[in-house]
Order: C-alpha cells, then structure tokens, then sequence
C-alpha cells in the first residue's frame, strides 16, 4: 500500500509539472521535491524520468484510446454494414479528448504537450513506445479515416493525418490565450467543448479535398 500510495503522490506531482512546465524543462529535482520523495523512490518506481513520462503518458492515452476501440466496437455491434462518415469520425476524436479531459484537469494540455515531445529528435524511444502499445488500437479508427478521406496516394493521407492532428495540438496547447483573445476581440466566452466541435467541418473538408499533388516553384 505504502508503494502504491508514493508512485501515486510521484505521478500527481509529475502530471501537475509537467503540464505547467512541459517534460523537458522538468527537473527530476522539481519531482521529488512537489512530490515529497527522494530520487530513490522515483528510481524504484519507475526507473527513471524516461519510465516516469511513459507511465504519465499512460494515464491519458489509455482512456483516449479504449474510449474510441469502445465506440467503434459498439457501432459495429449497433451496424455491422454501416460505416462512419469522415465528419462523424472527427466527431468521435473530439468526444474522445473531451472524455480525458473530464477525468483529468491537466488531461488536455498534458496530450499536447506528449505528442509534441514524442516528435522531437531525440525521443525515439518515447514514440516507440507510444506506437508499441497503442499503434495497434488505432489502426482501425485511422483506416476507417483512409476510407472516408479523399483518394490520394499514401504519402498524402500521411501528411493530411498530421495536418490534423497539427491543428488539434495547435489549438489545445494554446486555448488559454486564443480564449483570451477571442473574449477581448468578440466579447465571448469561449469553452474548449464547442471549439474542438467547431473544427470538425474545416478538418473534415481538408481530409475530403483532392488528393492531387501540388508544387510551388522558387521565386
């Protein structure tokens, strides 16, 4: 119990840090500090920083992730011939951030700021990791996404599939402000449920443009 309840105080500490601070600019210093723990007992429990940002990770793409296996599985129980169409698909990404985001106050921010991490250079084995355990319970959510998309070469549907998912970081890990600019300029209080609703039809329209590939000469 005591182990269990010390690895719990450690991932509270961590989650709160690094979604004020970010994991980089972390220190394991700053950890064990909030955490009120030695060095030892974030060693013994996870190994080290890397094995502590994994087990954080765990703690927002698990729920995200069986929360659209759970969907789609439902659907398919509901309607074994129907398929999803792109902008119900989208729907259900955003029904499934909104879920985390309900469990965990730092859940929203902490995903952006993990998917950021996971494509710098020097976090290979972050994204390895991120691919080993949930790679395979996305599949079917992004080939049912491949389906719905515009016909295009597999290079494009690559780039299109982070051009969402640019857009969707972009806007979460910058609500704060974006709000705050929207509130001043348009008198509004925006709530980050009716933003990720209102991407849908612009993300959906960009997925269902021709697949056509374009090159800008230099000027």
């Amino acid at each position: 119990m005591a182990q269990s309840k010390t690895a719990k105080q450690i991932l509270s500490a961590a989650e709160a840090l690094f979604a004020e601070q970010g994991f980089v600019e972390t220190t394991m210093r700053q950890i064990t500090k909030e955490a009120n723990v030695n060095l030892a007992a974030i060693n013994y429990h996870f190994g080290s920083k890397q094995g502590l940002i994994q087990s954080v990770a765990e703690q927002f793409l698990r729920p995200f992730s069986d929360y659209i296996d759970q969907a789609l599985m439902e659907r398919c129980a509901l309607d074994m011939d129907s398929s999803m169409q792109m902008e119900e698909l989208l729907e259900l990404l955003m029904r499934a951030l909104l879920r985390v985001d309900q469990e965990n106050t730092h859940a929203l921010l902490m995903f952006t700021r993990l998917l950021e991490l996971a494509y710098m250079k020097s976090q290979e084995e972050l994204r390895q990791f991120i691919i080993g355990r949930y790679g395979s319970k996305l599949t079917p959510y992004i080939d049912l996404i491949r389906t719905q998309a515009a016909m295009m070469e597999d290079d494009e549907f690559f780039w299109r599939l982070h051009f969402v998912m640019g857009s969707v970081i972009f806007t979460l890990s910058n609500f704060t402000m974006l709000a705050a600019i929207e509130k001043r300029k348009f008198k509004s209080n925006p709530e980050v449920e009716r933003i990720l609703h209102r991407m849908v039809p612009v993300l959906s329209a960009g997925m269902q443009a021709r697949g056509d590939k374009i090159y800008f000469s230099r000027i």
